[in-house]
């Protein structure tokens, strides 16, 4: 099964790092990086709004306890977003190269 997992940070510099090395690892085919966002949630019994950027990462479930733990270690964020939702359906070259990717 393949995932889309989404993860925001606080930074591009941050953004950049955790894509490249989830990549450059072999923990991800693809990561977009989606600046812009505004998060609003509570943290420690108060409402915050923070502006984010959001990670869209493609890869194997197989893929996923490996990608969970390096995003956990260049992560900023006490309780990183980590979420991550099946791929239900796509063309079968590009999962194909997701798999090819993630070895």
């Amino acid at each position: 099964m393949y995932l889309t997992v989404f993860c925001t940070v606080p930074d591009l510099e941050t953004a950049r790092r955790i894509a490249h090395t989830v990549v450059h690892e072999g923990l991800a085919a693809c990561v977009n990086l989606l600046p812009g966002l505004t998060s609003v949630y509570r943290w420690q019994g108060q409402v915050e709004e923070s502006s984010e950027l959001l990670l869209i990462i493609k890869t194997r479930q197989e893929r996923f306890e490996a990608l969970e733990e390096r995003i956990q270690a260049l992560h900023p964020y006490q309780v990183p977003e980590i979420i991550a939702l099946a791929i239900e359906r796509g063309s079968a070259s590009y999962l194909d190269w997701i798999a090819e990717s993630t070895r």
